[in-house]
């Protein structure tokens, strides 16, 4: 799974309202060394509010392609807000964008911006789904074109 997760960034994040419902967002995320799924986020947006209130969520892990693979990922979930996202931000930028030509500035950047991250364990996945046709409808259009 984690081989499958690593590349792809795009993301629907899945948090559960105070009421009980589902409030989604579509975020960029990565996994960390851990293997868990990151996303960074302010504090006061609902995803982080939510995921605090009732910390678990799902995540929709896309491909980059409209019709390409994807994975639904459940997990238990924190939320770590500055100080102490600081390390954890910059494991997150890592595992989207590889290194950041200059640290100091990045971490300054977070500190201003008072950024939160996300993290998810997960706990449940799969199956990976490749969407298009079903096998048996695959089979009868393809015997309709011979």
């Amino acid at each position: 799974m984690l081989d499958f997760l690593r590349p792809r960034h795009q993301m629907i994040l899945s948090t559960v309202r105070s009421d009980g419902t589902p409030q989604l967002s579509p975020v960029s995320g990565g996994v960390d060394e851990q293997g868990r799924i990151v996303i960074s986020t302010y504090p006061g947006r609902a995803k982080a509010a939510n995921a605090r209130h009732t910390p678990v969520a799902s995540v929709c892990v896309l491909s980059d392609e409209w019709n390409g693979a994807w994975v639904q990922v459940d997990g238990d979930v924190e939320v770590l807000d500055m100080p102490e996202a600081e390390d954890a931000l910059v494991d997150y930028f890592r595992s989207i964008a590889g290194e950041h030509p200059d640290w100091d500035e990045y971490r300054a950047a977070m500190r201003v911006q008072g950024k939160s991250l996300i993290r998810i364990t997960p706990t449940r996945w799969g199956p990976i789904a490749t969407g298009g046709f079903p096998p048996d409808v695959a089979a009868k259009l393809g015997a309709a074109d011979g």
